[in-house]
């Protein structure tokens, strides 16, 4: 009996040990590669609204980026419109926000 319980106990703690390590799905996450046609700085500084010209499928994608150093090279204007990037965003409901944004050339 004794057994039987030790191994229901041993049982238990490694479904709820696999569940607390698998990450919940709420948002996806992309990458594309394409030109910067607008930048627009919000007015405290601290978020960017981009709009880049994917450069596979032609088709032009609105990112939110938040990260103060993306944030300094917008101000610095080391990265300007017309610039090459690569980036990941997470999309979640309506808004894609930036997981990483640089230029493919550097920088």
């Amino acid at each position: 009996m004794k057994k039987i319980l030790l191994m229901i106990v041993v049982m238990a703690l490694v479904v709820f040990s696999s569940l607390a390590v698998v990450k919940t799905a709420s948002a996806e996450e992309f990458k594309i590669t394409g030109t910067i046609t607008k930048i627009e700085l919000a007015a405290d500084g601290k978020s960017a609204v981009t709009v880049l010209k994917d450069s596979k499928s032609e088709v032009s994608v609105t990112i939110t980026v938040t990260d103060e150093l993306t944030l300094d090279k917008f101000k610095d204007k080391r990265i300007v419109e017309g610039d090459e990037i690569r980036t990941k965003y997470e999309k979640s409901g309506d808004t894609n926000t930036s997981k990483m944004f640089k230029k493919t050339a550097g920088c």
